[in-house]
């Protein structure tokens, strides 16, 4: 890349799945983010049109983060199994094992799954989990 070379700004990641409220409220509660503007649930009784199609979730001070577009089918992946890849995983970090430990217990509260347990891993303790709709992620002590 040259000097001044323009070059596209990465937006958000975009997550594939079947419920995209169930998906995006999942993050946003383990995450600490926020709905983008219009993206918030609807009242109760009236219906989910955005959820129905397509919901961004942004930092505190608005940054587009992860979004998620409603799709009729998703095979779940099968990791480690490579039947269905994986395609796409984040990596989230925590400071210490203690908040690998409490970080543990909120992903299993909110619906994730553990895949891979590695806390006691040589390098660098991590573990591995899928959210509700299969996607697999990473915490690890970084």
């Amino acid at each position: 890349m040259t000097d001044g070379e323009r070059v596209p700004k990465l937006c958000q990641v975009v997550l594939d799945c079947t419920d995209a409220r169930s998906l995006a409220e999942f993050y946003r509660s383990l995450l600490g983010l926020t709905y983008g503007p219009g993206d918030e649930p609807p009242e109760p009784g009236r219906a989910d049109e955005r959820g129905d199609d397509w919901l961004v979730l942004r930092t505190a001070d608005g940054t587009p983060q992860l979004a998620f577009q409603q799709v009729d089918q998703l095979p779940p992946p099968t990791w480690p199994d490579d039947r269905v890849p994986q395609q796409l995983h984040l990596d989230l970090s925590v400071t210490s094992i203690e908040e690998l430990r409490a970080q543990h217990e909120r992903v299993l509260a909110l619906g994730g799954r553990l895949l891979s347990d590695q806390k006691n891993g040589p390098d660098e303790p991590f573990r591995v989990y899928a959210d509700p709709a299969g996607h697999p992620f990473c915490v690890f002590v970084a």
